[in-house]
């Protein structure tokens, strides 16, 4: 009976595809969770500049858009100015101390803001604060 002799053994080599696979699938999985990480509710727009603003905490819960075409976001979605107050008052039912920011285009009609404002207030919101733009950041203008 023969016995087979040892294998001759080749010099390991790094397998590098699938090390670029792994490295390529961590990549995406950061980007992800960044990306989810992010809670961005308003429209971008050009916003107004105001120098007195101040830095406020980004925990509103609700950011109504007004761009420059008249047309207004609630939280990126598009809908009628009269839509907005009931869309609020549900909001308001879910969360007792719910917050609004309102941003508007820096040329946006102002009528359509004090629209939006006045749907604010009649749904007994008093956290609301304006976005504008300073010197070095975005800041927001509390009323209430």
């Amino acid at each position: 009976m023969k016995l087979p002799s040892s294998p001759v053994h080749a010099p390991a080599r790094i397998q590098i595809v699938p090390l670029i696979d792994v490295i390529f699938f961590l990549l995406a999985t950061f980007i992800m969770v960044s990306l989810s990480m992010v809670k961005n509710q308003g429209i971008p727009v050009q916003l107004p500049k105001a120098a007195t603003g101040q830095s406020e905490s980004r925990t509103a819960t609700a950011t109504i858009t007004v761009t420059d075409a008249g047309r207004v976001y609630l939280n990126r979605e598009l809908m009628e100015m009269d839509k907005v107050g009931p869309r609020l008052k549900a909001l308001k039912r879910q969360e007792a101390g719910l917050k609004v920011l309102i941003n508007a285009d820096d040329v946006a009609y102002f009528g359509d803001v004090v629209k939006a404002l006045d749907h604010v207030r009649r749904a007994g919101i008093d956290k609301i604060a304006i976005q504008t733009t300073g010197a070095q950041h975005a800041s927001a203008q509390s009323s209430g």
